[in-house]
Order: C-alpha cells, then sequence, then structure tokens
C-alpha cells in the first residue's frame, strides 16, 4: 500500500487496518486508542458544553460499534509491548499494569479518567492533565473528537521498556506518531479517514514540540 505520507521515520497509511493487516510491521509497542463503539463520532461532543460552546467535529461512523477483538489482539500483537487506551471496553486478559489519566475534568459528563490496557510489567501507574472542553493544560488544540493529549501519550510511551518502532492502527489525528517524533522513534499510523490523515500529516511537519 502506498503511503500517504512518509518523512523521517514517520509512515501514515489512509485505509482500513483490518485490510492491510498482513502489510503492518513488527514493532517494539503498539500504542493505540481504538473505537470504543460509544458514539463519539456521531457528534454527541457538540451536545455538550462547559463555560463555552462545544466544537463540532462533523458527523462519522467510526464509532458506531466497538472494533471486533480478535482484529484488536491481532494489532496488539505486532508490538513486544502494547498500550491500548480503552482497553476496558475489551476483555483484556489480566495486567499488572494499568495507565490511568486522571482528566481533571470536574463538573463534566465526561469520564473522570480513562484507562489503558498494557502489558508492561510493572505496577499501575497515574498521571493528571486536564482535558476539558476549552480548559486544557498548555491549550493544545484538538483536532478529533476523542483526541488524547500530546503528553499523556508520550508519558504512555515512555513507560514502555522498549519503544524505538511505533504502530498505531488508529491514528486519528496523529497524536501517537507526533509524540514519537517528539520522542526521537519511529513510526507508523494507519487511520481509513483522508480528512484525519491530512491533520496528522501537518502536524508532523511542524518543528518538534517536546517541553512546551
Amino acid at each position: 500500500m502506498k503511503p500517504y505520507y512518509n518523512h523521517k521515520g514517520i509512515t501514515i497509511y489512509c485505509g482500513d487496518c483490518e485490510k492491510i493487516l498482513h502489510e503492518l510491521p513488527s514493532v517494539d509497542l503498539v500504542c493505540t486508542d481504538p473505537p470504543y463503539g460509544i458514539g463519539e463520532a456521531k457528534g454527541k461532543n457538540k451536545t455538550r458544553g462547559y463555560l463555552a460552546k462545544a466544537k463540532d467535529y462533523g458527523e462519522k461512523d467510526w464509532d458506531d460499534k466497538p472494533i471486533n477483538f480478535d482484529l484488536l489482539w491481532s494489532l496488539l500483537s505486532l508490538g513486544k509491548y502494547a498500550c491500548c487506551f480503552g482497553g476496558n471496553y475489551y476483555p483484556m486478559p489480566p495486567s499488572s499494569c494499568w495507565l490511568v489519566w486522571d482528566k481533571d475534568n470536574g463538573g463534566s459528563d465526561f469520564a473522570d479518567c480513562e484507562l489503558a490496557w498494557t502489558n508492561y510489567k510493572k505496577a499501575v501507574r497515574l498521571t493528571k492533565h486536564r482535558w476539558n472542553g476549552m480548559l486544557r493544560k498548555d491549550n493544545e488544540p484538538r483536532y478529533h473528537p476523542t483526541q488524547k493529549p500530546l503528553e499523556v501519550i508520550r508519558w504512555a510511551i515512555q513507560h514502555a521498556p522498549k519503544h524505538d518502532t511505533i504502530l498505531d492502527p488508529f491514528m486519528g489525528s496523529g497524536t501517537t506518531l507526533r509524540a514519537a517524533k517528539d520522542l526521537g522513534c519511529k513510526a507508523v499510523g494507519v487511520d481509513r479517514e483522508e480528512e484525519y490523515c491530512e491533520i496528522a500529516a501537518r502536524r508532523l511537519q511542524q518543528e518538534v514540540l517536546f517541553g512546551i
């Protein structure tokens, strides 16, 4: 499959990860945030508001239902290590290390925390990073309804024992790839929405953002 973007060790494919599964590489780390089937792509976000009108990301169908678990597990198995946000929506095996992101968003109807399943051999880890509508640490731009903060994804990656090469088969707006670039890692991302592939490519063209 022809890359949508390929520059300095970071590659984007625009397509369905299930259809190109056999073409995806084995990596040190699969770090991803698959659809959970909670309907965020259908414009749910625009009905929420806290101090200001919520952003309308349009209406799409990529979050109509959870990803098939066999497919998800096949994708996670491409990595020696794996970090899967929303792992609590899937029948993951027991793990000693769940990553907990405290969103510091009291007063909204979003979850207080988000959980990432990992196969890291360490204890549970917690980070706090405010992400509540217009109230976001560092005023980080939002491009996607289920986007994760760049700092949180860097944190998740750095907890992996090895992360020189990274795969995100549900990359959305490219936060995992942006974090990989900032950390000097090689990475591959896949998304079926060309709009988000273009956003991810633009984010990757910016200068290294680590530390801001």
